[in-house]
């Protein structure tokens, strides 16, 4: 009985220490994740070439490229550009001397809409996507201008409002 009794207290002190299942507890909390996204426009342009000018009607073409975050608002306006006495209406390259050969810009093929800087005006609107939008920009330099030999050139500001 003895033995009886030292196995059953082994066999009971066994149990005891038995690994058993721990009872966890826990706790939870949560936080809240923001952002606020800017809006934000960049805005590149490939350079016109009009070619060689004879006296006759030249055109060329140039494409402006706005990428604006999604559902942004903007405006396109093209500077004077740098001849002296150059406004958006009657822009000028600059040729030898003080020599000047007026060009336009607009935004249709026909360049009946004169691309200016005054927005609300004579610019050109659109709305972000996120993606890359190409602007057309036509440009035409009238017949019948008599200028001296050489080359001339003005440099266009494309000025993103958003």
């Amino acid at each position: 009985m003895k033995s009886a009794l030292s196995v059953f207290a082994l066999g009971f002190l066994a149990l005891g220490l038995a690994p058993r299942a721990a009872v966890a507890a826990t706790a939870s909390a949560s936080f809240a994740v923001t952002a606020t996204v800017q809006a934000g426009c960049q805005v590149s342009a490939n350079a016109m070439t009009f070619g060689t000018y004879t006296g006759v009607v030249a055109n060329a073409a140039s494409t402006v490229s706005v990428t604006c975050s999604n559902s942004t608002p903007y405006n396109v306006g093209l500077s004077a550009g740098m001849a002296s006495g150059a406004t958006v209406a009657a822009r000028m390259m600059t040729g030898p001397g003080t020599a000047l050969l007026g060009y336009a810009l607009s935004s249709n093929p026909r360049g009946i809409v004169n691309w200016g800087q005054t927005v609300g005006t004579d610019t050109v609107a659109g709305c972000g996507n996120g993606s890359a939008q190409a602007l057309s920009v036509h440009g035409q330099i009238p017949a019948g201008q008599y200028v001296a030999a050489g080359a001339y050139a003005d440099t266009i500001t494309v000025t993103v409002t958003y």
